[in-house]
């Protein structure tokens, strides 16, 4: 859900000139008896028709022990279903232009679709098929798990940033739902077996857990009588909804050190636990991260990479779940430089806090934020997604409909208590480094007591420092 617009440069000059009329259009919500959820609304500039299904679950249902099966399981779901194999099913979208795909997120499993409104007949038996009728194949799950392993093996090779993730919600959350790597880990992927797919996808997948939002071009009540024909008999999961507590932020410091012998850069990750998808000040929330770290002029951009020279990229992240996610700072440069880049990123934690936002910080990021957001509601697809995380978060049309007014109405005092609240203070700190230790290993004690280990080690998860 990201975009730039060309507009974006003299919305930054110009102040307040964006329309705050920005609303979801009409829909129809409607519950089966199963307790499937139905979200329609009907668009017809195009003839297209864009279809988001989530189950409710993900990652966070994955057995202790076993992370990466949801994932596992939306790879092998696409691997054939109802009665056609994988090339059969796969060919089903491409022939005729359409897109359908599976993919596992921490919260839900979801189905992705897109295709002409002249093949909405085909666009729902394809997503029912794989929603009710996966093939799931053992030698598929072989296949999937060998490639998955393979990538994250080539990742620590090429990229090891894309696996921050994973380690530092395993360093600061440990053994919460939130902790375990969506992807999997080397070690978790090698000991899931076909009975662990079929198991998580009895237990995970049913009527009760389905929500489904169509948009585009075609007839609400017929898709909702053929949706309801479709969903409306699918039992429930066999299992409950996962509980997920909400995770205690992290007192005082501590450092997880992955070495990796020989890397000419460290890359960083540093914060704590912040909050969850329904903490109030939404807006605020938005216009200091967008100030901080969230755009490519933020301070963290501008004293890392355009005073000091550090890095090419500086971004902070709020990662906003049902419960509270991570917020973060993350960045990387050269190994001689890492604990100058760390200390001068951690310093403009504190300006943010100790300073705030001026007027000028808060008439550029309302422009940027409102620049950006209509693409997130513009297209059949991006509307569909935008009406199932509604539904599958528990928020209603004001989340979308109030933003522009709140945007508007926030306040420099509201912003400054929203920082207060939600970044972490400079000496609550979870630092993740990726570097040669040989190198850092001395200079970054200074941050807390530091826990390492080989990049080449299996697992994500380490011990946690008590």
């Amino acid at each position: 859900m990201r975009r730039f617009m060309p507009i974006l440069a003299a919305l930054l000059v110009t102040g307040p000139s964006w329309s705050q009329d920005i609303t979801l259009p009409d829909y129809e919500r409607v519950v089966l008896e199963n307790g499937a959820v139905l979200l329609l609304s009907e668009k017809h500039e195009v003839p297209l028709i864009g279809l988001r299904a989530e189950v409710r679950g993900g990652s966070v249902a994955d057995p202790e022990g076993k992370a990466g099966v949801a994932q596992l399981l939306a790879a092998v779901m696409q691997k054939g279903a109802g009665d056609r194999n994988a090339v059969e099913f796969a060919s089903a979208s491409a022939n005729v232009g359409g897109r359908l795909s599976v993919s596992a997120d921490v919260d839900s499993t979801s189905v992705a679709a897109e295709f002409l409104s002249r093949d909405a007949e085909l666009m729902l038996t394809l997503v029912s098929d794989v929603l009710q009728r996966p093939t799931l194949s053992a030698d598929e799950l072989e296949k999937e798990q060998d490639r998955a392993i393979g990538l994250i093996k080539a990742t620590k090779d090429g990229d090891p940033n894309a696996l921050m993730p994973h380690y530092a919600n395993a360093f600061i959350f440990g053994d919460h739902p939130y902790g375990r790597p969506t992807t999997g880990s080397e070690s978790s992927l090698s000991t899931i077996t076909h009975d662990d797919l079929l198991e998580y996808y009895s237990d995970n997948f049913g009527g009760d857990r389905l929500i489904i939002s169509v948009v585009g071009d075609f007839d609400a009540a017929a898709m909702k009588a053929r949706l309801a024909a479709e969903f409306g008999g699918w039992g429930p999961a066999a299992a409950p909804l996962v509980d997920i507590p909400a995770p205690s932020k992290a007192p005082g410091r501590r450092v997880l050190l992955i070495d990796k012998p020989g890397a000419t850069q460290s890359y960083f990750w540093f914060g704590n636990v912040g909050v969850a998808l329904s903490y109030p000040r939404r807006a605020e929330l938005s216009l200091a991260n967008t100030v901080f770290g969230a755009r490519f002029t933020s301070m963290l951009v501008t004293e890392l990479r355009v005073n000091a020279g550090l890095t090419y990229s500086a971004r902070s992240v709020v990662d906003q779940r049902t419960q509270p996610g991570p917020v973060t700072v993350r960045s990387f440069t050269e190994t001689s430089t890492t604990v100058e880049a760390i200390d001068l990123a951690i310093s403009v934690l504190r300006r943010l806090q100790d300073k705030g936002l001026d007027d000028d910080m808060m008439v550029s990021a309302r422009n940027y934020i409102m620049g950006q957001f209509p693409p997130r509601l513009e297209t059949a697809s991006s509307l569909a997604g935008m009406l199932s995380f509604l539904e599958l978060n528990g928020l209603d049309r004001s989340y979308i409909d109030d933003y522009g007014p709140e945007l508007q109405a926030a306040a420099a005092e509201s912003v400054a208590l929203t920082i207060s609240e939600v970044y972490p203070q400079p000496d609550d700190l979870v630092f993740v480094i990726i570097g040669d230790a040989a190198t850092i290993r001395d200079a970054i004690a200074k941050y807390g007591e530091v826990t390492e280990v080989s990049i080449t080690e299996p697992s994500f998860r380490v011990p946690l420092t008590e």
